[in-house]
């Protein structure tokens, strides 16, 4: 029987590439995956270096938890108007920000507030085209390997994560602010560009378009609910990432565990993203084994362990290794939960779906910045990371007992749901 017969994923990976569509999808998203992280790694190390405050760059997970409801809105808008279109305007949008903030740093009339308002407006912005993104890949690849397909974008966005620190580190140190953010708004530019150049369809299912928005969120919300297996998966990320979120806040780590300032910001973010490539990479492999809710707990177990670890230590050689082994089982866990999403959910629903996805992640993420920040600012970075082990062990613990379908799914044995 063919791959295409029995929905196999043991394909080779790079036939992905194969696809024309798939790569303007693909550019897209490494030239947005630059942008945002460089954004995000200036204008933290900038506030940080401003103000001095652990509690400040807590503050601005606020700002992005303010923004969160947006990212159910976009997964409805990604099921109803053209997705092509959607991830164009916003990514224009995103562009036109970063070129307002580049020009306030090189005139020096930057300000935290500037900070907090071009983050705010960014994200808003992020979560409107939230869904479009994913919900475009199943239009661009064969379905046979959208596990492959998933996984090559989120080692995109992994390898892009290994070079934009060094970039950070390099640019900040030697040039500001401005030059960095002069880069971030380059990459932003590009990112507008290639959705623009996919030939699918980004149109959507006729009953989805006409269907009334309270209609087409009730019936959003009642799929994921119903479904056997994403409700416990947005449980087990919203609370392990809620008391674990460490990384808007390398800054704080690399001062207070190891003295270091912009060198540590970057290399700490480097070694994340390492780790993340190494767990991207084995997930090529272990996208033939079926049972990926059972990899998700896992993975997501021996991520807590490291925390404590991460917390405990004091050696910045050391604290690199750690940092790496919990991007590398992060990786791994994330990308076998966006695999669940695309391999269960129909097309006309994969924009909420995939937005319910980025509402619990994301969600769980600006709150966990705000309380690792807070916590930092209270007990010490060291401190909080074995606070938030400790926790989510007991999160992954309960969601192995109380919720058991999440550890026997097996992919061979599930359809989408209709």
């Amino acid at each position: 029987m063919s791959e295409l017969q029995d929905g196999s994923v043991s394909a080779n990976p790079l036939k992905v590439f194969g696809y024309r569509d798939f790569l303007y999808l693909w550019a897209s998203t490494g030239f947005m995956t630059v942008a945002n992280a460089l954004r995000i790694l200036v204008s933290l190390q900038w506030l940080y270096e401003a103000t001095g405050s652990a509690t400040q760059l807590g503050l601005l997970g606020v700002v992005q938890l303010l923004q969160l409801p947006v990212a159910l809105y976009g997964g409805m808008l990604a099921d109803r108007i053209n997705r092509k279109m959607l991830m164009v305007v916003c990514q224009f949008a995103a562009a036109a920000m970063l070129i307002v903030i580049t020009v306030l740093a090189f005139t020096e009339l930057l300000k935290p507030w500037h900070i907090f308002v071009v983050t705010g407006l960014s994200g808003i912005v992020a979560m409107l085209g939230v869904g479009a993104r994913p919900a475009m890949l199943p239009r661009v690849i064969p379905r046979y390997l959208l596990p492959h397909a998933v996984t090559v974008q989120v080692a995109t966005r992994q390898v892009a994560m290994v070079g934009v620190p060094l970039i950070f580190w390099q640019v900040f140190e030697r040039f500001g602010a401005s030059v960095g953010f002069t880069v971030a708004a380059s990459c932003a530019v590009l990112s507008t560009i290639a959705p623009g150049l996919i030939r699918a369809s980004g149109s959507p299912d006729t009953a989805s378009a006409t269907t009334r928005v309270s209609e087409a969120f009730k019936e959003g919300f009642w799929f994921i609910m119903r479904h056997r297996l994403l409700p416990g998966l947005y449980l087990l990320d919203i609370g392990v990432v809620i008391v674990s979120f460490y990384r808007e806040l390398f800054p704080v780590f690399a001062d207070q565990l190891y003295g270091l300032g912009a060198e540590g910001t970057g290399l700490l973010s480097s070694a994340d993203a390492v780790g993340g490539i190494i767990g991207t990479f084995l997930v090529f492999s272990l996208n033939k084994v079926g049972r990926k809710g059972l990899i998700v707990l896992v993975s997501t177990f021996v991520y807590a362990i490291f925390l404590i670890a991460f917390g405990l230590n004091t050696s910045f050689a050391l604290g690199l290794v750690v940092i790496a082994v919990l991007g590398l089982t992060d990786a791994i866990s994330m990308t076998m939960r966006q695999s669940v999403v695309q391999l269960t959910t129909p097309d006309r629903l994969l924009g909420r779906a995939s937005s319910a996805h980025s509402f619990a992640a994301m969600g769980a993420n600006h709150i966990g910045h705000i309380e690792v920040g807070v916590m930092a600012g209270l007990i010490g970075a060291g401190a909080t990371m074995v606070f938030g082990g400790a926790a989510s062990i007991l999160v992954v613990s309960a969601i192995w007992f109380c919720l058991p379908g999440v550890r026997k799914y097996d992919q061979n044995g599930l359809e989408p749901q209709r």
